[in-house]
């Protein structure tokens, strides 16, 4: 989730405006660009225990944050509180459990990704270890119970905490005990987002299955392999998953404006440095003044911004494509995601063969998929057979865009060297959920804390 930025105080005067709004995100081939976000859970090194916003003995995220700021970062202030960073075109901003997330500068290139992956991590370790705060980046929190994670001091996460038990029952553990990795990548036309969001909705459920890395819950096997993406499973069925409207033949710009103001229902309107609670309320009935709680308050685009990022959807439609499928993990895993994506996506040839292996998918496959997954992971199967074997294709057409792109780092490796932890895996490497299973049926003897230790960044 976003920190807040600058708004846009347009008001609102069509839908056509809104598509309008979001096709500005067109943009020629040349100009593309990368950006990687992830979250990772902060542990308090005296006892594992998740970090609470303020605490007297500095162990506490509110003092990493400030940690930050002696490395040059630039806070970002709610309520008198910090609630985030800026550091040049990327900023660190706080989840609602206290996960810390990087939101990634836009780059050209893979290779610039990782660096910066590297060098936050570095930053990371180096503010959190004087504070005995050391940071792990897992999908799910393998062993705070829900009511033991702390709350960020953040006015939409209030709003949201008290909405999501009303819409599913695992909403609030989405929100607390859940870290992410995702690639944002941009599209040339209606017709490419189109055919990109195809590809990717259909390939999300390989993605959760590769990077599937959630099997512990409160010290103890789940019996999942992705357990964060069995909590989207109960959610918020309104505003997660894969809609419906994004299989729709002809599906654009306005239909998806459409979707978002008339069945995407709203949580908050912020005004000078307020959140205003209107949980449920129709986007819609907003514009045309029928809010109650927002008489006399015109919506503008900046509303619209801040409605667009709370369609939590498998893939995100914004001004790029968000995608969102992947649990949290190791460094290598996390710029192999970019790497993946952007082999698939970023180059023609390599676009039109995704396409032809799963573009002409029906909703019920992917959905069919993506219920598999979260327990199967990559014995699942897949309209194109078992999942493995789609991984092996899957991951030949990203290393062919990669490699046309050619862009190498040191004048020798070109950015498809980030797939290798992917081609392990294809190979029959097991998964980081599989990897961490076996360490607790063995060497661990069943010590889920263990775990701290060995995937800290």
């Amino acid at each position: 989730m976003s920190n807040p930025g600058d708004i846009d105080a347009t008001p609102i005067t069509s839908v056509q405006q809104l598509a309008d709004y979001i096709a500005l995100g067109c943009k020629p081939a040349a100009a593309f660009r990368i950006g990687t976000e992830h979250e990772k859970f902060g542990f308090r090194q005296a006892d594992l225990a998740p970090p609470p916003y303020a605490a007297d003995d500095h162990a506490a995220i509110r003092d990493v944050l400030e940690a930050l700021c002696d490395q040059g970062a630039k806070p970002i202030i709610e309520a008198g509180n910090i609630i985030g960073l800026r550091q040049g075109r990327a900023s660190i901003s706080l989840e609602p459990g206290g996960q810390l997330e990087l939101s990634g500068a836009p780059v050209e290139t893979v290779h610039e990704t990782a660096a910066e992956l590297e060098a936050h991590f570095a930053q990371v370790r180096q503010s959190g270890e004087r504070l005995g705060v050391g940071f792990v980046p897992l999908g799910f929190h393998p062993t705070a119970p829900r009511a033991s994670m702390p709350w960020m001091p953040k006015g939409r996460y209030a709003i949201m905490g008290r909405y999501m038990p009303r819409v599913g029952q695992l909403g609030l553990d989405m929100m607390t005990r859940t870290c992410t990795v995702q690639v944002n990548l941009d599209y040339g036309s209606e017709e490419d987002m189109r055919r990109k969001l195809r590809v990717s909705l259909a390939l999300q459920p390989l993605a959760t299955a590769l990077f599937a890395n959630s099997p512990f819950t409160e010290g103890r096997p789940n019996g999942y392999l992705s357990y964060r993406a069995h909590i989207w499973s109960d959610t918020d069925p309104d505003r997660s998953g894969m809609p419906a409207v994004f299989f729709e033949e002809g599906f654009g710009f306005r239909r998806y404006a459409e979707w978002l103001i008339d069945d995407v229902p709203m949580y908050f309107v912020h005004r000078a440095d307020q959140y205003i609670d209107v949980a449920g309320r129709s986007f819609r009935a907003f514009m045309a003044g029928n809010v109650p709680e927002l008489r006399g308050i015109t919506a503008t685009l900046g509303d619209f911004a801040d409605h667009m990022t709370t369609a939590f959807t498998d893939v995100r439609v914004k001004r790029f494509l968000e995608m969102r499928g992947a649990d949290a993990g190791s460094p290598a895993m996390m710029a192999a995601l970019p790497a993946f994506w952007t082999g698939l996506l970023y180059d023609e040839a390599a676009l039109e063969a995704a396409y032809r292996l799963v573009g002409r998918w029906s909703r019920a496959d992917c959905l069919a998929l993506r219920e598999a997954v979260p327990k199967q992971g990559l014995e699942s199967r897949s309209p194109a057979g078992r999942l493995r074997d789609l991984a092996r294709d899957a991951l030949a057409i990203a290393r062919d865009g990669l490699q046309s792109r050619a862009i190498t780092k040191a004048g020798s490796a070109d950015e498809a060297l980030y797939l290798e932890p992917l081609d392990a895996i294809a190979r029959g490497l097991p998964v980081q959920a599989e990897h961490w299973l076996q360490s607790y049926y063995g060497r661990w003897d069943g010590d889920v804390n263990r775990i701290f230790a060995e995937a800290a960044i």
